[in-house]
Order: structure tokens, then C-alpha cells, then sequence
């Protein structure tokens, strides 16, 4: 792969957090073995390639089928295409297990799992605005008035 094979990028801008992954290096060998720096530093290499290789076949599934947005079963045809049929179960089964850790997480949101009407949304985004109207204004919460309220108030 060269320098520049990953679009607008550079390979030093393309990485993965080493301390990270020496802990999940660490976490998957016994107590006993150590892995030298240049071993670990080599096997991050290996995982940002094999994420690339993944992406671009994933992203040749998605144009094929002429989508525009990479899903779930686009990287699960790349593994096959790829030769890594062996590890779908596999991945579909930490897929579920991440959709299900994530759906109650707060960055999932409040209402990830229910649908609200137009006027329920609209409803809370008024609520919400005044929220923040609140926090700015110190707590205190003021309204505004529109032009045509200010002239029948004087």
C-alpha cells in the first residue's frame, strides 16, 4: 500500500490507538508470553491494513448494489468475498452483542427505540429549546415576544 492509498490521507494520519490494541494483544495471549514492541507495532500495522481491505471491498459491495451509505450486510459479503467466511458468525454475533450493549447507552438517545409523532416531536423540541433558553439566561427563564406582542403591550 502506499503513502497515499487511503483517500486524502496519509498512512502516519491513519492509525489505531496503540494502547489499545497492545492491551487487546495483551488481553488475548496467556500471562507468560511477552511480545516485543516491533512484534506489537507490526501487528497494528496488520489491523489497520486488514480494516482497509475490508472497507474498500465493503465499499465495492455498496456500489455495486448502487447504495451510497456501507451497512452491516456490505461488510459481512466483503468477509466472504475476502475469503474470511469462516468469521461471520463470528462478527454477526459481536454485531448483536454491540447493538444490543449500545441501545440503552446515552448516545444511542432518549428515544432510540420509540417512535413519537410529529406533534410529540415538535413538543419536545419546544421543551427543550426552553431548556436551554433557561440555562443561558441563568436560570431564568424569559420569553420571547414577537413584535406584533410588543405593540399591544404598550
Amino acid at each position: 500500500m502506499d503513502a497515499m492509498d487511503i483517500v486524502g490521507k496519509s498512512k502516519e494520519d491513519v492509525t489505531l490507538p496503540k494502547a489499545t490494541m497492545f492491551k487487546i494483544i495483551k488481553e488475548m495471549l496467556p500471562p507468560e508470553v511477552r511480545v516485543a514492541r516491533d512484534a506489537q507495532d507490526l501487528l497494528v500495522e496488520c489491523c489497520v491494513e486488514f480494516i482497509n481491505l475490508v472497507s474498500s471491498e465493503s465499499n465495492e459491495v455498496c456500489s455495486k448494489e448502487e447504495k451510497r451509505t456501507i451497512a452491516p450486510e456490505h461488510v459481512i459479503k466483503a468477509l466472504q468475498v475476502l475469503g474470511f467466511g469462516e468469521y461471520i458468525q463470528e462478527v454477526c454475533t459481536a454485531y448483536e452483542q454491540h447493538k444490543l450493549e449500545t441501545m440503552d447507552s446515552p448516545k444511542a438517545g432518549k428515544w432510540s427505540g420509540a417512535q413519537m409523532t410529529e406533534e410529540e416531536a415538535a413538543a419536545e423540541q419546544q421543551r427543550m429549546f426552553a431548556e436551554a433558553r433557561a440555562r443561558m439566561n441563568g436560570g431564568v427563564n424569559i420569553t420571547k415576544h414577537s413584535d406584533s406582542d410588543r405593540s399591544l403591550e404598550s
